[in-house]
């Protein structure tokens, strides 16, 4: 007879804005919350919002919304304390992480947790727990807080070399130093870029060997209640550190791929918690290179809206609940068109976007549009993502492309 206690205690989801609903709080509510939002709530989740700037993507989506800062511990705790949630999904780096700690020693859920969003906030300390205590390789490096400090890394570490804040996203501040003349300018740029400058203060910066890479992939990693998945790996473009295009599945060398699944889940095993992790790789000959790693649905990941049954997005909402995931499927496979490719589309301006020919990219084959619904543009910013599939990644990347270029955005100067 089997013993009743031992058996695992089944999930129960509430019904949301009833008392006993399952409130999440999104951390951050861009383009890649908003698709989470909409996961959540597929899952009967209460999804409350928050970020820095009035009708950010998920709050287009989510039940409630709050506008705070939330590198301000004490706002950011007024927030959690009034909407008493079961679950924290940070979305962003830039999160007052001791808040977080309280919450969850107060025994709510942290995606993946405290200490890993700590972790992960900044370059430097995940760059010190991968190679320093995992003993994982990496391009060389070092952490400067002065020009002088730069001016000698980039003769420790040589040149070329990439400079870039400790805590900056979408490549702000970075920049590739390639001759002693361009060190002046890449510290006063990422100066610029930092997260978190404060006047009168230095943004604290990496500096890494330029890798010559064969490739360049994201791993998504999905650690959930019943263990690790992995997703098929993803291959992508950065210009200036930010995402253009990305694709699924990256060709990789025979073996390679089991290497970079084994640096993979020594990281996400080392951070712990449940939910996707986007971990960036180099991969050189046969060797593997970690390079960095988010707690959180990646923007190059948005490819899986077409690759996969289930996308990043639908995974992570399923692992922060505490529900099982399996071997996500890749479509397309019997039809032929097994691969996918996902391209950014990018505004540059001032204004409230507005989109013409969504119809010609619609009619690209096999092609969807994600229009994040941005509420402004200042100075340059992703707004949409075409998706498509191909027989194999050159034509998912032709259509994709294709589906991007008939998209034209204008600037009005509507006000939201």
């Amino acid at each position: 007879m089997t013993d009743a206690l031992a058996l695992p205690q089944p999930v129960t989801l509430g019904t949301p804005l009833s008392p006993g609903a399952t409130r999440v709080v999104l951390l951050g509510s861009g383009e890649l919350g908003k698709e989470v939002a909409i996961e959540l709530q597929r899952l009967g989740a209460e999804v409350i919002a928050v970020d820095r700037y009035a009708h950010a993507p998920a709050m287009q989506v989510a039940h409630r919304a709050h506008v705070v800062d939330m590198l301000d511990a004490d706002a950011l705790r007024a927030v959690l304390a009034a909407e008493a949630p079961d679950v924290v999904v940070p979305e962003i780096e830039a999160i007052a992480t001791g808040a977080l700690a309280e919450v969850e020693a107060a025994g709510v859920r942290v995606v993946p947790t405290a200490r890993a969003t700590r972790l992960t906030m900044d370059r430097e300390g995940i760059r010190r727990l991968a190679a320093e205590e995992l003993g994982l390789a990496t391009s060389p490096y070092r952490f400067v807080e002065s020009e002088a400090e730069l001016r000698a890394a980039t003769g420790a570490v040589g040149l070329p070399c990439v400079v870039k804040p400790v805590m900056s996203s979408s490549g702000k501040g970075q920049s590739v130093v390639r001759t002693p003349d361009d060190v002046a300018r890449a510290w006063q740029y990422a100066q610029t870029g930092g997260r978190v400058a404060t006047a009168g203060r230095a943004v604290r910066c990496i500096v890494e060997g330029f890798v010559e890479f064969d490739s360049e992939i994201t791993l998504l990693t999905v650690r959930h209640t019943g263990g690790t998945v992995f997703c098929d790996p993803i291959g992508h473009v950065q210009v200036d550190g930010d995402y253009r295009e990305s694709w699924q599945p990256a060709p990789l060398p025979d073996g390679v791929l089991a290497e970079a699944q084994r640096v993979a889940r020594r990281v996400t095993e080392a951070l712990g918690g449940w939910g996707v992790f986007g971990v960036e790789l180099f991969v050189v000959g046969d060797r593997v290179l970690f390079s960095e790693v988010s707690p959180r649905p990646h923007d190059t990941g948005l490819v899986t809206l077409a690759s996969q049954d289930l996308s990043e997005f639908a995974l992570h909402a399923r692992a922060v609940l505490g529900l099982p995931v399996h071997q996500p499927l890749r479509l397309g496979v019997g039809a032929g068109e097994g691969a996918a490719a996902s391209c950014a589309v990018l505004a540059e301006g001032q204004g409230v976007p507005r989109f013409v020919g969504v119809d010609a990219a619609l009619a690209v084959p096999t092609s969807q549009v994600r229009l994040f619904g941005k509420p402004r543009v200042a100075g340059r910013r992703r707004v949409a993502v075409t998706v498509a599939r191909g027989a194999d990644v050159v034509q998912a990347r032709e259509r994709a492309r294709a589906a991007a270029a008939a998209l034209r955005v204008e600037l009005t100067d509507e006000r939201v």
